[in-house]
């Protein structure tokens, strides 16, 4: 009873968003019914008066219950796919991707908005994969028509349709469709390859370009996160402006901010990585606006229930989304505890909080890499530590070689040229790690050595936060969001 009513108002906000995505998954097995978040709210108000003990009862069965109640909801909405499951249909969508030539000379993207028109009109939630023949190109923002069988799927797309006829029915013509394909055409057309395409990946996360041998050296070194749409892009980007605008009032500088999280979201999409990026680095500027305080499990908690309530497809099957948010715990959680450990009062260097940051993000992130795809790199923290830092420079001297293509072609050659001398020392530096012997080993682990791997991990944090006793809170903006780089 004590033990309960010490609890911490964090402690069981914590509690309530953990309820949540419980019940989200529990929502694959089991219906709460119609009425189950009327349910949870009356709980609430039945407990909240009550004893401590019933108190944080009510809180979990809320936080259960509303999680069911929405993974319920989107369950019945992509249930036509498996109604449809292997018969031929056609649907109208809008490519939220470039596509690439994949297995069999197929254009490969992905669609969304999408539509059913036959054999029934009927709206389609969440992400096709679409593969097939028809057109030369397709590109993010145009409007397509495609006939194939569909097939339901796992992961981040709800269904895949393979040998599709695909028909472009309008160009996408928004200015923001415009402008990247203007600023990629130039990007591209003053570096040479593989340093436009790689150029594209570390600011805008487009990897469509990238060639495969690029792309496999990256994930031997551990270095894939630079080149995705992820939150390490808009993490520099947002610290950066924030920087630049500091001497602005807190509104111009937050405004400014904010704005620049909208049209970087706009530019790049809605991935599981890049949704939670913006949502942190969000809630961090709210909380430096007013003065206020983050605990790391809180922050992590409520972006992971935000993301997830909005398309619980995330939690279920997801792995970047799992990804993206142990390396956020690894950062704001287990580094600062590593950092207590080694080096107590002292404040480490630039080098030393980049090994440490690194470390940290991969051993969270590192059993699952190893239950899912079978790899590890061995060589991961020693290339983060040398290109990492880089990264930031490379962002700024690709934008400026994008923007001088686009205003000056016939100036581009010479404000190119600090982007091409840094990315040619990144790339070669990769690929020689690349060719290290052992550089990275296939090694795959089962489901019961995942879950003992967490339990592990999970009991030495613990162990750790009692004797070295770090404090619970992050101040922010700027320790949030320079850490945050997956």
């Amino acid at each position: 009873m004590r033990l309960v009513s010490g609890l911490k108002s964090t402690t069981k906000i914590s509690i309530g968003l953990a309820a949540v995505l419980i019940g989200l998954c529990l929502a694959r097995i089991a219906d709460p019914g119609s009425y189950s978040l009327l349910i949870g709210i009356s709980l609430v108000f039945v407990c909240i008066r009550k004893s401590p003990i019933v108190h944080i009862v009510g809180i979990v069965c809320f936080g259960l219950l509303l999680g069911m109640w929405r993974g319920n909801i989107f369950t019945n909405k992509i249930q036509v796919y498996q109604d449809y499951s292997k018969k031929f249909v056609t649907i109208r969508a809008t490519a939220v991707s470039d596509s690439v030539y994949g297995n069999k000379g197929q254009l490969s993207f992905d669609v969304g908005s999408a539509r059913m028109v036959d054999p029934i009109n009927q709206k389609l939630d969440g992400k096709i994969g679409a593969k097939g023949y028809g057109e030369s190109m397709i590109y993010r923002g145009d409007k397509v028509e495609l006939s194939a069988k569909l097939y339901p799927t796992r992961g981040s797309r709800q269904a895949s349709m393979s040998f599709a006829r695909i028909t472009r029915t309008q160009v996408g013509n928004s200015l923001i469709d415009k402008l990247r394909r203007d600023f990629a055409a130039g990007l591209q057309s003053v570096l040479p390859e593989p340093l436009g395409s790689f150029g594209l990946g570390i600011l805008i996360g487009q990897r469509t370009t990238l060639s495969q041998n690029l792309t496999d050296q990256l994930s031997a070194t551990g270095l894939t996160h630079i080149v995705a749409v992820s939150g390490y892009n808009l993490t520099i980007i947002v610290l950066v402006v924030h920087r630049l605008s500091r001497k602005r009032s807190k509104y111009q500088s937050t405004a400014l901010t904010l704005a620049l999280i909208g049209l970087f979201l706009l530019l790049t999409g809605s991935s599981a990585s890049i949704v939670r990026a913006a949502i942190v680095s969000s809630l961090s500027l709210w909380a430096w606006y007013y003065g206020r305080t983050f605990r790391p499990l809180v922050l992590i908690l409520l972006a992971a229930s935000l993301t997830a309530t909005w398309f619980p497809p995330y939690i279920w099957s997801d792995i970047g989304w799992y990804l993206s948010f142990l390396a956020f715990a690894g950062i704001l959680i287990v580094a600062p505890l590593l950092t207590k450990k080694l080096m107590g009062k002292k404040q480490p260097k630039i080098l030393s909080q980049v090994f440490i940051e690194t470390f940290s993000a991969q051993i969270m992130t590192l059993p699952i890499i190893m239950y899912i795809f079978g790899r590890l790199s061995l060589v991961g923290i020693l290339s983060n530590m040398l290109v990492v830092p880089l990264v930031p420079l490379a962002m700024l001297f690709s934008f400026v070689a994008g923007i001088g293509a686009m205003l000056a072609p016939a100036l581009a050659g010479w404000v190119a040229w600090p982007a091409t001398l840094l990315m040619t020392y990144m790339i070669d530096l990769v690929q020689v790690l690349a060719r290290l012997p052992y550089a990275a080993i296939d090694q795959k682990i089962t489901v019961w050595q995942l879950v003992i791997s967490y339990t592990i991990i999970v009991a030495v944090l613990l162990v750790w936060w009692r004797k070295v006793g770090v404090s619970g809170k992050i101040k922010v903006l700027k320790p949030v969001l320079s850490k945050s780089k997956t």
